[in-house]
C-alpha cells in the first residue's frame, strides 16, 4: 500500500467509514456496532425456543433494514464526493443486516396465506385479506342464523299444532323440557362456581 492509500485509510479510520485499497477491495474501519451486535444477538445464539421472540427479532431486523434503505435513498438522492464513504458504509451495513435477517428467519416458522402474498405483489394493503375473511365470516354467520331462526319458527309452529291435537302430551313434553333445562342450568352453575363459594351465572338473553 503506497503513502496515498495509507493516508486515505487513516482518514477513513478516523471518520469511522469505509475505503478501498489499491485492488478495489473495500476496507471498513468502523467503531460502530454491527447490526448483529446492536440487536443483542450473536451469530452463535440466534436460535430460540420462543416463537414470539423469534418473530420479534425478525420484525426488528426488518425495521432496521427499512431504516438503512431510507438512509441510502437520502445519500444517493443528494450524492456528492463527500457522500462516497457514508454510502459504502451504509451498503455494508445493509448487507450485514440482510444476512442477520436471513439467519433469524430460519428460526421463525410463519405460515402466510398466498392471498396475502398476491395482494402485496399487486401493491395492495394486506389488511384487505383480513377484511375479506371477516366479511365472509359475517355473511356465513347471517346464513346460519337465518337457518336457525327458520328451524325455531318451524318448531314453534309444530308445537302449536300439536297442542291443538294432543294437549296432554304437549303439556308433559313441556314439563320434561323445563325440568331438563333447570337441571342443565344447575350443573352449569356448579361448574362455574368460584373458590369463595360465589356462583357465576350466565345472563339469559
Amino acid at each position: 500500500m503506497d503513502s496515498s492509500s495509507q493516508t486515505t485509510a487513516s482518514m477513513v479510520a478516523e471518520a469511522g467509514g469505509v475505503a478501498t485499497d489499491g485492488n478495489g477491495t473495500m476496507i471498513q474501519q468502523s467503531n460502530d456496532l454491527s447490526p448483529m451486535q446492536s440487536s443483542g444477538v450473536s451469530a452463535a445464539g440466534i436460535s430460540s425456543d420462543d416463537p414470539k421472540q423469534n418473530l420479534t427479532q425478525v420484525i426488528d431486523s426488518i425495521q432496521k433494514t427499512l431504516g438503512i434503505l431510507h438512509q441510502l435513498y437520502l445519500t444517493v438522492s443528494s450524492f456528492n464526493v463527500a457522500s462516497q464513504l457514508p454510502l459504502l458504509q451504509r451498503m455494508n451495513t445493509l448487507v450485514s443486516e440482510l444476512d442477520n435477517m436471513t439467519k433469524l428467519a430460519e428460526n421463525c416458522n410463519i405460515q402466510v396465506p398466498m392471498d396475502v402474498i398476491n395482494l402485496i405483489d399487486d401493491g395492495k394493503n394486506p389488511d384487505e385479506f383480513t377484511r375479506n375473511v371477516l366479511n365472509s365470516c359475517i355473511a356465513k354467520n347471517q346464513i346460519t342464523k337465518g337457518k336457525t331462526d327458520a328451524f325455531k319458527g318451524l318448531r314453534r309452529h309444530l308445537l302449536e299444532e300439536l297442542d291443538l291435537a294432543f294437549p296432554d302430551e304437549v303439556e308433559a313434553y313441556r314439563e320434561i323440557r323445563a325440568s331438563s333445562a333447570a337441571e342443565s342450568k344447575r350443573l352449569a352453575q356448579l361448574q362455574n362456581s368460584l373458590p369463595n363459594g360465589d356462583v357465576k351465572v350466565k345472563s339469559e338473553i
